[in-house]
């Protein structure tokens, strides 16, 4: 926990990139009215859970005016209440809404974090501010020793993954391609595929509940297989 403690510290410190830097400024300098009474986070925003996690759910970066005003990934946005249900429907979380900080949410055997650390302008990171970020995500990854399966929450989050387990000296060659539902074994982990819970993904149903708790239900088999 110590280690976990010590990347939390280290990515809420970094300044690295400078684009990065001044869009969660800006987001938190023009709210939209409903969160005009709210005081944002504005920072890189860490990976929070269990630390003894069989399940790691990654996703792309932090929302702006989700994880960048709240300081916690996948909290006060509707992607957030999406993977917090389905999370809660599989055992890994105490409650099926993440909506602050300091809501008392506790995830059980899980891990959740991101491949970027800051809300990127129109949720594209580039190739240089996903490298940049890339050192956390690998910090994560081994100190989370108890780690047997990792859901992917995208292509970006998926390729951002394998990026990093290559970089850990695991074998991802050739390289897996992303699909929902994936299934691929990389190393002494397995990694699970599963389109975004966007709103652009669940709002035209190319993601739907039911298709999430598969991908969910498909990790949580891989995390607690052996």
């Amino acid at each position: 926990m110590k280690l976990l403690e010590k990347i939390r510290d280290d990515v809420v410190a970094c300044a690295r990139c400078p684009r990065l830097v001044a869009c969660r400024e800006r987001a938190a300098a023009n709210p939209p009215a409903r969160f005009l009474e709210s005081e944002y986070w504005a920072r890189p925003v860490p990976g929070f859970g269990d630390g003894r996690a069989s399940l790691v759910v990654v996703g792309l970066a932090p929302a702006a005016h989700g994880a960048n005003r709240t300081g916690r990934m996948f909290t006060g946005d509707r992607s957030g209440d999406w993977l917090c249900r389905g999370l809660h429907r599989a055992g890994f979380a105490d409650r099926s809404d993440s909506v602050s900080r300091d809501d008392g949410l506790r995830l059980t055997d899980c891990y959740v974090t991101a491949v970027v650390r800051c809300a990127p302008p129109f949720n594209r990171p580039t190739p240089i501010e996903r490298d940049a970020c890339a050192e956390f995500l690998e910090r994560e990854l081994r100190a989370l020793t108890h780690t047997r399966a990792i859901l992917a929450l995208g292509s970006f989050a998926w390729d951002g993954v394998l990026r990093v387990l290559r970089s850990m000296g695991e074998p991802v060659s050739p390289k897996p391609k992303f699909s929902h539902g994936a299934e691929v074994v990389v190393g002494r982990r397995v990694l699970v595929g599963s389109y975004h819970p966007s709103q652009q993904n669940t709002f035209t149903r190319r993601l739907t509940e039911a298709m999430f708790d598969d991908a969910i239900s498909l990790a949580a088999r891989c995390a607690r297989a052996g």
